[in-house]
This record gives structure tokens, sequence and C-alpha cells, in this order.
């Protein structure tokens, strides 16, 4: 299971779907996407290659992201 938490208005909120996540917030805690035992499948591994993606996503989501670059 995957573990996302984020910061908003000074409260902790745990996802474990990225999709749930919301679009702004104020800092992203944790980011532990679960990855699968190997032999990896072609779908796994390009799950795997989006979450460096997803990271960035989600740093691009916080309310001060002007102060991430």
């Amino acid at each position: 299971m995957h573990e996302f938490v984020i910061k908003d208005n000074g409260k902790i909120y745990t996802f474990d779907k990225f999709e749930d996540i919301p679009l702004e917030f104020d800092h992203v805690i944790k980011f532990v996407p679960k990855v699968p035992e190997p032999p990896h499948t072609e779908i796994q591994h390009d799950e795997i290659h989006s979450w460096n993606d997803k990271l960035k996503e989600l740093m691009r989501r916080e309310r001060n992201a002007s102060n991430n670059s």
C-alpha cells in the first residue's frame, strides 16, 4: 500500500492513492510508493518509473512551490 503524507493548514493527512491528494496543500511530508517485488511486468516498470514525475508534480502543487526552485 502506498503512503503519501501532506500537511495542509496545520493538519496532517495521509493518502494511499495518489489521485486522492488535493491539488493544493502546504507541504509534502512523506512520499512512499509501494514497489512490488521483482520480477516486474512492463506495466509495473512503467508505474515505478512514473513515481519520480509524480513526486515532482506534488512539489509543484505545494502552495509555496515558487520557493522550491
